[in-house]
């Protein structure tokens, strides 16, 4: 492609680009659904949860599944003054493997992510794994649906968890899928510090 055509077709993209940009006025706290079989939804969130923390934003995570399991993003972000946290403590289902519990514990959490939905103060909450709570039965979809819905106006929602059900996606904003190609685990592999898979 010569540089003639090349400039072209980047000043093409750019006014594109540009009026898309112009187009997008309406300011409002979006959702955010990662969902899908691969590996980063997570990742993703706590990615999301520092961009809040550079601007001075506040911000409720709330882990589903992990238990006492500590990531990387764990040992970084405990302390800090503008996340307050909420995990629920019985980790992973089939670790446990008792229903009861589980659904004792996955309420006890919802509780709290609840409480972080209705606080007008805090600008971002991170449902971590929620995708499982609904769809093992432990929470109730619709009344997941209705906090979202009656959260802040303000207020921006990232959901992670695999296979989300479809109220989920039809009530959010933006849904990005991660596709699993490949995955270090099943070559043995096992996590490593500072990837954490």
């Amino acid at each position: 492609m010569s540089e003639s055509s090349y400039k072209k077709r980047m000043q093409r993209k750019k006014e594109y680009i540009d009026s898309r940009i112009d187009q997008a006025n309406i300011d409002k706290g979006i959702i955010v659904l990662l969902t899908g079989n691969g590996k980063g939804k997570s990742s993703s969130a706590m990615g999301m949860i520092c961009r809040a923390l550079g601007y001075d934003m506040k911000v409720g995570l709330v882990r589903y599944l992990k238990g006492d399991q500590q990531t990387g993003e764990d040992l970084f972000l405990e302390n800090h003054p503008n996340i307050i946290a909420a995990h629920m403590e019985s980790g992973f289902t089939w670790d446990t493997q008792d229903k009861e519990q589980d659904k004792i514990k996955a309420t006890a959490t919802w509780y709290e992510a609840k409480q972080f939905l209705s606080n007008p103060e805090i600008a971002v909450v991170v449902l971590d794994e929620i995708t499982y709570m609904i769809n093992y039965k432990y929470l109730e979809e619709s009344d997941v649906l209705e906090a979202l819905i009656n959260r802040p106006k303000d207020q921006h929602v990232v959901i992670t968890g695999r296979a989300a059900s479809q109220g989920l996606i039809d009530i959010s904003d933006t849904v990005s899928e991660v596709e699993d190609i490949k995955h270090a685990f099943r070559a043995n592999i096992r996590a490593q510090k500072g990837i954490d898979l």
